[in-house]
Order: C-alpha cells, then structure tokens, then sequence
C-alpha cells in the first residue's frame, strides 16, 4: 500500500457541514486517447458545475486519486473553489486496490481533520471510474471498504466503462454504474447534482439522488442504502 503522506489541511467554512468526495481515477494504459482526454474533461466539468452552486463552494470538499501501475495522489482534499483541473495522463497496469486503500486512507484522515477543527460533516463519498480489472490484490481493500460501508463510514460508487469487470466491481461496491461509452462529463454532472442535492441537506436526511444520464445504467438495477 503505498504511504499516505503529510499534506496541509485546509477546512473552508469552518461551522458549515462538509462532505468529502475523493475522485478515484483509473489512469492505466487502456485508458490512452478519447477516454483520458474525456476524462479530463469530466474532472472540469464537476468542478465547474458545482461552483454554480454557492452552499456548495462552502461544503464540498474535493481530493484526486489515481491509480496505474501505483496509486497517487494527485491532489488531497482541497475546498471546491480551489481544487484544481489537471491534466491526467494515461499508462501502466491497473493498482485498483493500491487506489482504493489511498482513497480511504484520505477519507479516515479528513474525518479525524474534521473533528479536531469542530466541522459537523456528510458520510463521505468516493467515486470511483475505471475500465478494465485490478492487476494488484484488492481483496484487502474491497473487505475494507464493505466494513466502512456497513458501519455508514462512507460511501462508495464505481463507474465501469467498456472494458470493465462487472462481477469484480460487484465484489467491491454494491453501488456499481455502467457506462456504455467514455463520455465522462454526464456521469461527472450527475456527480455534481448529487453533490449539491447533499450539501442542501441535514447531515441525517436521507437525500433522491438524480436520474443517471441516458448512456448509463445501475447494475444490478438498484441500489441500498
């Protein structure tokens, strides 16, 4: 598992809600040309959609994880006006578990941020895109995220595109999305609706997230809590 650096916590708003999404991104070999390019576009498209929204510059809080032949990250948690849109380059294997135990890593830490600086926050968010399988162990960490997810920790969602692995992204989440193409920025606008829906409600309220865009599809065809 590779190490979780130090890095300078910054809380916006501190007596506002938070919610906390780590952005977890397959950036191996097989995802060179049109899906990387869009990919990158996606990313911006989040951010700028979310923007629009001023409750939500206050309580969206934003880090980027990728994963290839290792996991990185690109940029720990980070107010939404001030996470940045990089340019994402595509090689390597696929260190999904790598990228997973990173972006829980970030989540657990985050929390405890929160707690020390007295910010009431939102049961954090990672959501995952990839399209092929894990090339490294992530037995480990798919048990590890299903106890995070059964003790309401956190919450995660996988997005597959073509070339994915559907019965191991079942293994890891039971909130799995299918994209039929690499159209990323419909999936990154729904991102940001369900962001923004969040950060209008009580931390408590249980919150109807929006209608998935037309080139995807829930699998099975539904989700839990």
């Amino acid at each position: 598992m590779p190490e979780l650096k130090q890095f300078a916590f910054n809380v916006a708003a501190v007596n506002e809600p938070h919610i906390a999404c780590v952005l977890l991104l397959d950036v191996s070999g097989s995802m060179e040309g049109d899906p990387i390019a869009n990919l990158n576009q996606g990313v911006r498209a989040f951010k700028n959609q979310s923007m629009l929204d001023e409750l939500a510059k206050k309580r969206i809080d934003v880090a980027l994880v990728t994963f290839s032949d290792t996991a990185q990250v690109i940029q720990d948690f980070t107010p939404l006006p001030e996470t940045s849109s990089p340019s994402l380059e595509a090689s390597g294997q696929t260190a999904m578990g790598a990228g997973l135990h990173l972006a829980m890593d970030l989540v657990e830490k985050r929390k405890g941020v929160y707690k020390e600086v007295g910010t009431p926050y939102y049961r954090p968010w990672i959501f995952m895109i990839t399209d092929g399988e894990p090339t490294d162990d992530y037995v480990n960490a798919a048990a590890r995220l299903k106890e995070l997810e059964a003790g309401k920790k956190l919450m995660c969602w996988a997005v597959g595109v073509p070339g994915y692995n559907v019965d191991k992204l079942k293994g890891i989440t039971q909130r799995v999305i299918e994209l039929r193409d690499v159209d990323f920025v419909s999936i990154f606008e729904w991102l940001s609706n369900s962001m923004v829906s969040v950060s209008h409600s009580d931390i408590e309220d249980k919150v109807n997230f929006a209608e998935l865009p037309d080139n995807s599809r829930i699998i099975p065809d539904s989700w839990r809590d």
